[in-house]
This record gives C-alpha cells, sequence and structure tokens, in this order.
C-alpha cells in the first residue's frame, strides 16, 4: 500500500503483532512473506547466540572454540568463565563426587563443532537467549547435509563426498525459498478461508520431526541422516494450512532427559546443581527473557515459549510432560493452549519421554491466535485420528465442533463473566510459610480477586486447603478436593495410601497408625491401629473419619519412573529407519545401543541413565514396587473424576489456578529446597490426568528470594536452602501467570473465560533486552 502523500509504503511492526495484524499488513502491501522470514532471520542473528558461559575449577579463560552455523553465522562462545569456588560455598571442604566442571568439548554430531559441557551459569545482562537450535536456512539446516551438500538443485550436481540422502534433502525448499513461491503465487491476496495460518512463522520443540530440518530431540546424536523422511502429522497439517515451519527450538534433550531406571551405571563426576539447565547437547543452554541470569523454565520447552516471547517467531508447538510447556510459558509471558491428551497427536512422530502423559502444547502471544492454531490443527475439517498415536483414539464428542477461535474472543468488558462459577485452586496457591512463595502468590491472589471477580464479576469459590486461610469474602466450596478424594481413592486408587517415602516410612502416617499391621509391600510391615484396612476406607470415603492430614491433590501425583522409555525411543529409530527405508535410504541409528554409540551427554548422569536404559528389558515394573505404567493409567481415571465430582457438587463452569508460587531461579545455581511436591505437585494435576488447561500471563513481581547452595555436614554435597535475602529484579520483574482448566468438551468455556480475562488485564510486557531491530 503507498501513503497518498508521499507514496511511500507504510510501516509495518512485526514484533508483538497478532495473527490478524500480520495477514492484514500483507493484504495491504505492507509486507510480503519473504520479508517476514526475513525479518526473523535478522533477529536470530541479533539475539539467538549463546546464552551461557562455564563454570570452571579456576576460572580460568577458555581458548575461542567453533560452533554451528545459526543464521548465517557461526555461534561465538564466551571465553571467559566463572570460577566455582565463586558459586560453591566451601569448595575446599568438598569431599563428595568429583565435580562435572565446564568445558568445551566436539560434539558427536559434528566434530568440527564444539559445545558447552559439565557445570553452566547464565550471563548478566546478557543479549542472546539461545531459544532456536535449527533454522530452516538452506546449509544450516542439516549436519548431515551441511554447506554445499544443501546446494540448490539448480546450482548444480552435488560435491564430492556428499551423502547419498542430501540428493532428496536438498529439493525440499528452505523457509525462504518457501515464502518467495507463497508471494508469487499469492502475492496481496491469499485465500485466508483456505489457508487460516498463512505466513505465520512457527518454531517447533526439536522432538517434532521436520523432514526439512535435523530432528534429533535436542540430542547429540550421530544419524546417518539427521532429518526425518517426513514430517509429524501436526507439522504437516501447519504447512497445508499456510504456515512457514521456520525453525527447531531448544530443548531439554528428550523432553526432560526421561530419568534413570537404575542399574549398573553410575555418574563417574556430578553436577551440584542442574536448575535452569532446559539444555540440548548439541544446541546449548536457553535463558530468560526478562533476566538471562536465570532459568528459562522448568520445562522442558523452553526453547519454544522463549522464541515466541522474544519474537524471534509468530508461534511455537512445544511438548508437555509434566510441566513443559507452562513453565517456559509462565517464566516468559506467554499464552498458551494444553489441549486435552488425545485431542491432536503428539507420539506419531516424535521423540517423546513418557508417552501416558506427553502431549502438545501452542505456544503464542494472544490466547486468540493459539486458538485459531487449534483450529487450524482439530478444526472441523480435521481428523484428530494419527494411527500411529495409541492416545488419538478419543471420542470424537471431546473435539469441539465449533471451532475454538469463537470462543476466544471475549474482550473483557465490565461485568462479562457474570454468571459464570470459578473454582480457584487454593492448593496452587500455599505460601508455605516461605518469603520466596510470597510475592507471587500475593499477586496472583489479588489478580484473581480484582480482575476475574470484581471487574468482569464472575463468582469466585475456592478450595479449602491446609495452609490456606479461607478468604471471608469469597464462597467456599461445598465438596473440595480433599473430600473428592476422600470419597474416590478408595475406589479407584487404595494403592495411594500404602504408598511409602523415600525412607521407606508411611508417606500418609495417620493412615498407619489408624490400621491394624499390614504389609505394606513385600517384607514392610506397618500399622498400630484396629482397623482393617478396607474398613477404614470405607469410613473414608463415608466421612466418618478425618482424612489423613497430608492427603491433598500435591501429595497423590509422584509416580514411579515407567519402563516405557524404554519402549518408545527404540520404537521411534525403527519407525524412522523404516521411513527412511521407503525412500532407499539405510539408516543404522535403529535401536538403544546404537544410540548411545553415536551420542554425547551434556552430564555424565544422562549418560550412565542411557546406559541403565539400554540393559533395560522388561516394559513392566519390578514386581515389588508400585507399577509405573499402571499409576499412570489408574492415577488420569482418578484426577478426571476429581475434578468432575468438585465441578459438580459446586455447579462450576471451570478451574483457576496459580502456575507456580516460585519465580526462576538462577541458571545453575541452588534448586528450590525440600521436596517438590511439596509446593508443585498440583501443577502436575492437568498432565497426569490428560486436561485442556489454557494459560494467561497474569503480571510481574520485582522481588524474588533465591535459594543459596549449602554444604552438607559430611562435605559429601551441595544442598539447596532458604534465603530470607530478597532479590530486586529489573522491570518489569519475573512473569507469573494463571491457568484455566475444565473437563474435555468445555473447551469454549475455558477460552471464553481466559480471553476475558487476558484482554480486561492485557498484562505482557514485550522484554525490554530484546527491542525491535532496525528495519534491513
Amino acid at each position: 500500500m503507498k501513503d497518498q502523500d508521499t507514496g511511500a509504503r507504510q510501516e509495518f511492526q512485526l514484533e508483538e503483532a497478532t495473527i490478524d495484524q500480520m495477514q492484514s499488513a500483507i493484504c495491504a502491501g505492507q509486507i510480503t512473506c519473504v520479508e517476514i522470514v526475513q525479518h526473523y532471520i535478522d533477529r536470530a542473528r541479533a539475539y539467538n547466540g549463546v546464552a551461557s558461559m562455564l563454570i570452571t575449577e579456576n576460572g580460568e579463560a577458555v581458548d575461542p572454540a567453533p560452533g554451528t552455523l545459526r543464521a548465517g553465522a557461526a555461534l561465538r562462545f564466551p571465553t571467559k568463565t566463572i570460577k566455582a569456588a565463586d558459586l560453591l560455598p566451601d569448595l575446599d571442604r568438598y569431599k563428595g563426587k568429583p565435580l562435572e566442571f565446564g568445558r568445551m568439548e566436539p560434539t558427536a554430531s559434528d566434530p568440527d563443532v564444539m559445545q558447552q559441557y559439565g557445570m553452566i551459569t547464565g550471563i548478566e545482562n546478557g543479549t542472546q537467549v539461545n531459544a532456536l537450535g535449527t533454522l530452516n536456512i538452506r546449509g544450516e539446516r542439516s549436519v548431515t547435509c551441511k554447506g554445499d551438500f544443501d546446494r540448490h538443485p539448480d546450482d548444480g550436481p552435488l560435491p564430492e563426498g556428499a551423502p547419498a540422502v542430501c540428493e532428496i534433502f536438498r529439493k525440499l525448499p528452505d523457509a525462504l525459498e518457501i515464502a518467495a513461491e507463497m508471494d508469487a503465487q499469492w502475492g496481496t491476496s491469499p485465500d485466508l478461508d483456505a489457508m487460516p495460518l498463512y505466513g505465520v512463522v512457527f518454531s517447533f520443540k526439536d522432538p517434532f520431526d521436520t523432514k526439512d530440518m535435523r530432528s534429533t530431540g535436542a540430542a547429540d546424536a550421530r544419524y546417518d541422516m539427521d532429518a526425518p523422511a517426513r514430517d509429524h502429522q501436526l507439522v504437516d497439517r501447519l504447512r497445508r494450512k499456510g504456515a512457514i515451519i521456520f525453525a527447531k527450538a531448544i530443548n531439554t534433550e528428550y523432553n526432560g532427559r526421561g530419568g534413570d531406571p537404575g542399574g549398573a551405571y553410575t555418574a563417574d563426576k556430578v553436577l551440584p546443581s542442574t536448575l535452569g539447565y532446559q539444555r540440548s547437547s548439541w544446541g546449548g543452554n536457553p535463558c530468560n527473557v526478562y533476566d538471562t541470569t536465570r532459568s528459562a523454565s522448568l520445562g522442558s520447552s523452553s526453547g519454544s515459549a522463549v522464541s515466541v516471547s522474544a519474537n524471534l517467531v509468530m508461534a511455537s508447538l512445544g511438548e508437555e510432560t509434566r510441566a513443559s510447556c507452562r513453565g517456559p510459558s509462565n517464566h516468559n509471558s506467554v499464552a498458551l493452549i494444553l489441549p486435552h491428551k488425545a485431542m491432536i497427536g503428539f507420539d506419531g512422530g516424535a521423540i517423546g519421554a513418557d508417552i501416558y502423559c506427553d502431549r502438545t502444547g501452542i505456544h503464542a502471544r494472544k490466547i486468540a491466535d493459539a486458538a485459531k492454531i487449534l483450529d487450524a490443527l482439530a478444526g472441523p475439517d480435521e481428523s484428530t485420528y494419527d494411527p500411529r498415536d495409541v492416545f488419538t483414539t478419543v471420542p470424537r464428542s471431546t473435539v469441539l465442533k465449533t471451532g475454538y477461535l469463537e470462543a476466544a474472543r471475549r474482550l473483557g468488558a465490565e461485568g462479562s463473566l457474570k454468571g459464570k462459577r470459578i473454582g480457584i485452586i487454593r492448593e496452587s496457591m500455599l505460601r508455605t510459610g516461605l518469603k520466596m512463595t510470597q510475592p507471587i502468590v500475593d499477586a496472583a491472589d489479588a489478580e484473581i480477586r480484582t480482575v476475574l471477580g470484581d471487574h468482569l464479576g464472575a463468582t469466585l469459590v475456592e478450595s479449602r486447603a491446609a495452609g490456606w486461610n479461607g478468604d471471608s469474602g469469597l464462597e467456599q466450596m461445598s465438596v473440595d478436593f480433599t473430600t473428592a478424594l476422600c470419597r474416590l481413592v478408595p475406589v479407584f486408587m487404595p494403592e495411594i495410601l500404602f504408598r511409602l517415602t523415600a525412607s521407606g516410612e508411611p508417606l500418609f502416617p495417620d493412615f498407619a497408625a489408624a490400621i491394624a499391621p499390614t504389609e505394606f509391600m513385600p517384607g514392610k510391615t506397618f500399622g498400630s491401629g484396629t482397623l482393617a484396612p478396607i474398613d477404614y476406607c470405607i469410613k473414608l470415603a463415608e466421612g466418618l473419619i478425618p482424612p489423613p492430614s497430608n492427603l491433598n491433590i500435591a501429595t497423590i501425583q509422584p509416580q514411579e519412573l515407567a519402563m516405557a522409555f524404554r519402549f518408545h525411543i527404540p520404537q521411534y529409530l525403527v519407525r524412522r529407519a523404516a521411513d527412511w527405508a521407503e525412500l532407499g535410504v539405510k539408516e543404522t541409528l535403529v535401536d538403544f545401543k546404537s544410540l548411545n554409540a553415536r551420542s554425547k551427554f551434556w552430564g555424565d548422569d544422562q549418560r550412565a541413565a542411557f546406559k541403565n536404559w539400554e540393559e533395560v528389558t522388561d516394559l513392566r515394573n519390578p514386581l515389588d514396587q508400585r507399577q509405573g505404567v499402571n499409576e499412570r493409567i489408574m492415577l488420569r481415571e482418578l484426577l478426571r473424576r476429581v475434578d468432575m465430582m468438585v465441578i459438580l457438587e459446586n455447579e462450576l463452569d471451570c478451574f483457576v489456578r496459580l502456575h507456580t508460587p516460585l519465580a526462576p531461579g538462577k541458571i545453575g545455581g541452588a534448586a528450590e529446597p525440600g521436596a517438590r511436591h511439596n509446593m508443585r505437585g498440583e501443577a502436575f494435576y492437568g498432565p497426569n490426568a490428560g486436561l485442556t488447561e489454557v494459560l494467561i500471563p497474569a503480571g510481574y513481581v520485582r522481588t524474588v528470594y533465591d535459594p543459596v547452595f549449602r554444604l552438607s555436614d559430611d562435605g559429601t554435597e551441595y544442598i539447596s536452602d532458604y534465603s530470607d535475602e530478597p532479590t530486586i529484579v529489573a522491570e518489569p520483574g519475573m512473569p507469573f501467570s494463571l491457568v484455566f482448566r475444565a473437563e474435555p468438551g468445555m473447551e469454549d468455556t475455558i477460552l471464553d473465560v481466559a480471553s476475558a480475562y487476558e484482554n480486561a488485564s492485557m498484562r505482557r510486557v514485550m522484554p525490554p533486552s530484546f527491542p525491535p531491530i532496525p528495519k534491513s
């Protein structure tokens, strides 16, 4: 479009734009698809570099090291390091296993490329976020077919020594070439009905298979061909809807590193802390966009949310096992839709961590954009069934036929939620007597009452949770979560009452004190009372005895590690090799043994864990332990029914909860003290139940209480301790978010409520350290 007075093209700012605004600019001739992609490449070159530095034994500088090519330039690693004794008190008295100090080493995937291994920390007042590991730019989108091995077909034959598979790979256009094709075909008149995501530039958590980019689950694994032969179903669907597949986002490799099943292998060296390590052995570690010394999240999809928040892309698909999407969204002020476990698939064409919980999440800066993307993935014209993902065998009634975008358009006018009844999950907001939780809890409580209640007019009904003093001005739940657990646990999962702590003591001592001596598991007998366990359960369900004092929706979340990781990874490798075989290409990385032989890990603990996984031969858990697979299935059934009982008994439309009362910690610093489920257990409810959740930025706090390291009394390990010393962070502060939840099939309700809240509050602030770049 030309300005009538000057004839100049009107300027359009892509940063912070919505999908509708961007598409309107295309139709008005203010920007083209090529300019959009180039703008994101320019931002990646400006802001997507290394965001961490090494912690070394003596703090000595390291030599400059060659990094992989990214956005047209090689990565540059800091040569300055931090002395370990500056972070770890009493290091001269430490007597534990050798520490795994930071170092630069060649990668397994490309020995010419170096990466950081061992201990790292963030960079104060940093200018880089390291959110995207691979960009869809010809010559740098694959290690197998890098440089001239990815030469455009029009530029002549491949150089001598190029792998044969590169002849197939180089025929795939990169993001700039796709954008040019779109501009040539559609110009300023794209068919937005057929292509509702036209021009939307996406990143994807690395586990999603993308046929035109390296896909290794963020691992440093040397495949014969590091790109898969075909797209993940959701990636393919987005392409067909007009999206531009631009980048692979950095994440904790294998979606949180899979755990350790135990075995003969142990780490030779230890890391005092992996806090803030949403880390890829190939791509490195991201940081928080509002404070570059801090963790991007306590969830592995950090690169996805950070890339959206830092305006490196417009939207991103992540994956969540426990908090992998909500954590990054919460800590980087990004909106999120987490569809229920079976609405849109994940496991078909993706590397997972726990197939019973893994699900796809949609990151965007506005909830309406995320809803528009969900419509493209699960709308009336798309089947939600994926034959490679057994969890998509779902009743079709749980997927809305009317679309999701229309439900996410509430403007937030005063009184617009009058008549809605919203249950506040106070279990997510416990202060626990700690200063470190108080700033966010107080801010979230005020946000719920003043915006959802006073301004929007919703009726707020709060749960009765131990540790929370009820608000006399709010309605109290008649049946709360603990009451529902008392009624349902004896029927659906009585095993919960018999759980033991890590030290072998009853998890619920009130239960053990009430029952007659009973075998909790083979060789372990507890109980000092008189009731038979079955009679105790009858009285508990009928409200004739008080529940165990610590029975709540946080303490029931922990589960045994399932052996499914040993099943899923080889299954993925077999499928990937079979896809390439159909094209006449042989992939020899096909099982755990070959994966381990051709991988490197940023920490020795992961090397040991993966060697133990290689030795696992049985999908079942040992018979003297709780059954990891069975637990996941039973817990999902229990949690869904608990939610429904509380909703039905209190006539609620949906729930609202705080994602976490904690700000993100320092990268490589002390983790939160104590057992995680004390403050985070309720956060696992949604993923363990497989329920849809919607997250909206709710504000910022500037006061943070960071945990500190303390050397154990015997000098063998570093442990975390509480601190009463506040840290004041720069404006706008550290973000926090509200999460909305309801039962499957009621996504229109939570999107209606969430969009009303978002538009009434408008809390997101563009990260000040990553402003718009000058026009090229």
